[in-house]
């Protein structure tokens, strides 16, 4: 093979073993949740955002997000939380969920971009955000409960 051609399918290898990288860690890992409502249970694929700097990230900058997927944010205590969709190009519904995963606060269709400030009301430990309708669309109301390994059983 001449050097030219055995470059370039060097060079196409390096690039599309970076891009599946970049892919893998823009989606980041799936495990499964499930919401239990009162309507029945509904299966939910999450990318968890555990450390800081995970949870500033948050689901900044993508351009979409399957129907049935979402972001599990795990805080560190149970306190007050903020959130914002500076950077989100997307709409999105927050659960906000106390210590045992029980939903305490619905936010939803944040708008994409704003700066507004979208606070919990109470002290949480974890948020679930999911695609703009979507709480809706599984009939979520306070008191429904979201399971994920991330949550410990009650």
């Amino acid at each position: 093979m001449k050097p030219k051609k055995l470059f370039a399918g060097l060079a196409a290898a390096i690039v599309a073993v970076l891009a599946a990288g970049y892919l893998a860690f823009a989606a980041g890992d799936l495990s499964k949740a499930v919401l239990h409502t009162k309507g029945g249970e509904r299966k939910i694929m999450v990318e968890l955002a555990l450390t800081p700097e995970q949870r500033e990230v948050g689901l900044m900058n993508r351009s979409q997000m399957p129907q049935d997927q979402g972001m599990l944010f795990r805080f560190d205590e149970t306190r007050n939380v903020a959130m914002w969709m500076k950077n989100t190009l997307i709409p999105l519904d927050m659960l906000f969920m106390d210590e045992s995963g029980e939903i305490v606060t619905i936010k939803t269709n944040a708008q994409p971009l704003s700066l507004a400030i979208i606070p919990s009301g109470q002290p949480v430990r974890y948020v679930l955000e999911l695609n703009g309708g979507a709480a809706a669309r599984y009939g979520v109301s306070i008191g429904d409960r979201l399971e994920h390994d991330a949550i410990p059983p009650e």
